[in-house]
């Protein structure tokens, strides 16, 4: 069995994750001008790579499961193309090496973006947050050096201000 179908596999993957990785960086900038509208839609369109990706995935898991059975190697747990690559001769193997790698240096990029990415989603969060607490009115606090002793010793009439509304 060769090892031309996984390679090409490999490199739909590769050009996926390429795809992918504009679409995050893409999203950085949307991200940084607060454009929500766009935004939602991108996360659409990176929904429906992530679903692609998947497939491929999947696809990939299958012919090294199916590669590794043919030349007769044990494996535990879900196979890997580094054991392709172990079990593979001559030029096959120098090409899965090159994809791995190129594969593996793309998809650590494409997760530094979405950290950073998420980092920015979480500041403007906290920017929200901050906002929304210095705008919302707060609470009177009356002044509690100020009291008579028919207050203290609780003989006076004070009318309680109450939040909640019973008849409402």
């Amino acid at each position: 069995m060769s090892v031309e179908n996984l390679i090409s596999t490999l490199e739909k993957l590769e050009r996926m994750h390429k795809s992918l990785l504009e679409l995050a960086n893409k999203k950085t900038d949307l991200i940084k001008a607060n454009d929500m509208e766009q935004l939602d839609d991108m996360l659409k369109t990176e929904q429906a790579h992530v679903a692609a990706i998947e497939t491929l995935e999947q696809q990939r898991q299958k012919m090294v499961t199916d590669y590794l059975q043919a030349k007769g190697i044990a494996f535990t747990g879900t196979p890997t193309v580094a054991q392709v690559i172990d079990a593979a001769d001559g030029a096959e193997k120098q090409a899965l090496q090159e994809v791995r790698e190129r594969l593996v240096e793309l998809v650590t990029t494409l997760k530094q973006q979405n950290d950073l990415n998420q980092k920015l989603v979480f500041q403007s969060l906290q920017f929200v947050n901050f906002t929304l607490d210095m705008l919302q009115p707060q609470r009177n606090q009356t002044n509690t050096f100020n009291y008579s002793g028919a207050e203290v010793r609780g003989e006076a009439n004070i009318a309680k201000k109450s939040y909640y509304n019973s008849q409402a």
